[in-house]
């Protein structure tokens, strides 16, 4: 049950603004963000300088993120780490008696695009195919006039073509890196590259350049409440049915945990 206050939490100290609290689940951990500190906590993000990588957190990335490896060490580093599934605010509350703040991967992009929108900072995005990306900038430039958008580049490059998108991503130096399906390695990249990448915040966002360029829909929010937006993904892709058995590993983890008081 042990908590910590994360990093971004001593900067938001220091600027006046109440810390965020961090918490750990199954050795993972988690932060404790409410809707009305998340604009605070951006621009203390920004202000602090550095790497800034956020990871939104489903319950397939915690179990990835228990073990050893590249990933792990990704997740433990982040400056911000969002739950996205309705499992892990249960499985919090449950161990710690904390309840994270829980966002739908769109809804968490389209609130950091506005908090960024409103002191005109800017966005390079990287991914996606030629038309999604595309369509993805012009609708961004559309519902955000006040983004700047620095550069784009697509998903499928090349390995020998990264030095230079690496090169162009730090020229353009952009405030938020967004960097969707694609990119080789997905969140992974981010922090293969890390010292690579100019300062400012990282985020992998998955398809949601594809629901930017209205190519897939978004679940409904009376789906995410109740926590059965993984149903549609299983439809799309079958093979997502075999994670009942690692969500029952999880509950098993729980109970352990929970038992022993670890």
């Amino acid at each position: 049950m042990d908590t910590q206050t994360v990093l971004t939490g001593s900067v938001n100290s220091q600027a006046g603004i109440p810390a965020i609290e961090r918490i750990n689940l199954l050795k993972v951990p988690l932060d404790i963000v409410p809707q009305e500190q998340l604009a605070d906590t951006v621009y203390s993000l920004l202000a602090a300088g550095g790497s800034r990588n956020i990871v939104l957190l489903s319950l397939w990335d915690l179990l990835r993120a228990r073990l050893t490896g590249e990933y792990r060490s990704f997740v433990l580093g982040a400056a911000l780490v969002i739950p996205i599934s309705k499992s892990l605010v249960s499985g919090a509350r449950f161990l710690t008696r904390k309840t994270p703040v829980r966002y739908m991967p769109f809804d968490f992009v389209i609130s950091l695009l506005t908090i960024l929108e409103k002191r005109r900072h800017s966005l390079y995005l990287l991914g996606g195919k030629p038309r999604i990306l595309k369509k993805t900038e012009k609708n961004l430039r559309q519902t955000f006039p006040g983004l700047r958008i620095v550069g784009r580049y697509v998903g499928s490059f090349k390995r020998q073509e990264e030095p230079t998108i690496l090169q162009a991503v730090r020229k353009a130096g952009p405030s938020l890196l967004l960097v969707g399906k694609g990119v080789h390695g997905e969140e992974r990249w981010i922090a293969k590259n890390n010292a690579s990448l100019p300062p400012g915040i990282r985020l992998w966002c998955s398809d949601l350049f594809d629901i930017f360029a209205e190519r897939k829909k978004r679940p409904s929010h009376s789906v995410f409440d109740r926590g059965f937006e993984w149903i549609g993904y299983c439809f799309q892709q079958p093979l997502k049915f075999f994670r009942f058995f690692p969500y029952c590993y999880y509950k098993i983890l729980l109970l352990v945990y929970r038992i022993f008081n670890k």
